[in-house]
């Protein structure tokens, strides 16, 4: 289990099964805002679906693939952070998160992102994080940005998204530099 606390109000948590319906709901209410960048909204559909995720998400974790927290607002789920592709061997692994409409622009994304890097350095050893995102995603880049990812590349109709093919623009942080920029601020 991996619990990460942010402040008295809010908590970066693994999912458990009973999570399902309330992260359904977080879901089922931002389908709208979600639906522009993730694919897997439409096969989100009911309850069931999120307990799937969830079990895969614990499967994941026990075998170190991957790690997937709820973002918990007054103990409510306003989002998500997590690590995937975790490449062991060298010590790299990709974020990925979300945020229910309501929570966006408040800052709450970039302090769990703070934290959760803090946490993925810290804990699990990695020596570099990616962020992928499609070139349209403009809070995703400044995001990346503002936290001091660097831009590698950007892999061209890498991506299917609702159907079409999408560019993909690579970010990565190594760790010596998330250190150095945690000294200076």
């Amino acid at each position: 289990m991996v619990s990460i606390l942010i402040d008295n109000e809010m908590l970066l948590r693994t999912y458990q099964l009973d999570d399902a319906p309330e992260l359904f709901r977080a879901i089922n209410e931002s389908r709208e805002h979600l639906r522009p960048w993730f694919d897997w909204v439409d096969q989100t559909l009911r309850p069931e679906h999120s307990q799937q995720f969830i079990q895969q998400s614990l499967v994941q974790m026990q075998y170190q693939e991957s790690i997937a927290l709820g973002i918990f607002h007054k103990r409510r789920i306003i989002g998500s952070i997590g690590m995937h592709h975790w490449d062991h061997k060298l010590k790299k692994a990709q974020l990925g998160y979300w945020l229910t409409k309501e929570y966006e622009g408040k800052g709450i994304l970039h302090t769990c992102l703070t934290r959760f890097i803090d946490f993925l350095f810290e804990k699990p050893g990695l020596n570099k994080i990616e962020i992928h995102f499609i070139p349209q995603n403009i809070r995703s880049a400044r995001a990346a940005e503002r936290l001091g990812f660097k831009v590698e590349g950007v892999i061209r109709q890498s991506s299917l998204r609702n159907g079409m093919l999408e560019d993909v623009v690579i970010t990565g942080l190594l760790k010596n530099e998330w250190l150095q920029r945690s000294h200076r601020s």
